[in-house]
């Protein structure tokens, strides 16, 4: 039997995760939320200290449970590095807010991600957020 893991299987599993992030946050559903990290898993957002740990980030995403509809929308995934056992990639991401009716861009960022496959299961080591602003290519 062949264990090789393929460009697509990482690809997908990177996918996985991301999915997993974005509806999980969009859903409040913190604790599948978390689990999308690794043990020691960081969360580095632009302006703010790190947060680091799968505990610390289920705690700090609790308090960020959404109070209205959103999503965010994350797309053009692009691995640069990987193996079977860790991957590096970015992907753009988009958050759109229901507000007053209407859906509206709350910001555009670009995560840059290191991912490690446990057991079969693609988690964030560490998940990176870079706002972009008018006129940055970033």
């Amino acid at each position: 039997m062949d264990d090789t893991v393929t460009y697509t299987d990482v690809a997908e599993g990177i996918r996985r995760a991301q999915a997993t992030y974005a509806q999980a946050l969009d859903g409040g559903r913190i604790d599948e939320l978390a689990a999308a990290f690794t043990e020691d898993g960081v969360v580095d957002i632009e302006g703010m200290d790190a947060i680091e740990g799968r505990a610390a980030i289920r705690a700090t995403y609790e308090g960020w449970k959404p109070t209205s509809p959103q999503r965010h929308l994350v797309s053009n995934l692009h691995v640069t590095r990987w193996n079977e056992r860790e991957a590096t990639a970015t992907a753009d991401v988009v958050l759109v807010q229901l507000r007053d009716g209407a859906w509206a861009i709350t910001f555009v960022a670009r995560y840059t991600d290191v991912v490690r496959n446990e057991d079969g299961v693609w988690r964030f080591a560490r998940r990176a957020t870079r706002f972009a602003s008018a006129g940055a290519d970033r």
